[in-house]
């Protein structure tokens, strides 16, 4: 594991866990089960630890998937230029990145 690594899943984890360093959307179909299930899943997601090769090959943290409520709901983290119309460049630097976290139903992704 590289340093870059560890500094990327750092900074995942402080989106996911505290709502810091990015910004957060969320589908339609998300913000449709309401407000108390949107503060519930938030909650879930920082709490999220269940991170293993299968849906995080390159140990960034930027990839969860749980039940809530019957329902298959997927967050992922993506990174994005400065400019939020490419790529980051190095999503290990955060004077360079805009991180994203998308919270959705599995169905849609």
């Amino acid at each position: 594991m590289s340093l870059d690594t560890d500094r990327i899943r750092a900074l995942n984890d402080e989106l996911r866990q505290h709502l810091l360093g990015g910004n957060a959307v969320m589908t339609a179909a998300i913000a449709a089960l309401g407000s108390d299930a949107v503060r519930r899943l938030v909650r879930t997601i920082s709490v999220f630890d269940d991170f293993c090769h299968a849906n995080d090959p390159h140990e960034e943290h930027d990839f969860g998937m749980f039940d809530f409520e019957g329902a298959q709901v997927i967050f992922k983290i993506d990174y994005y230029d400065s400019s939020m119309t490419g790529h980051s460049p190095n999503p290990a630097d955060p004077a360079v990145t805009t991180r994203v976290i998308t919270l959705m139903l599995a169905e849609e992704y």
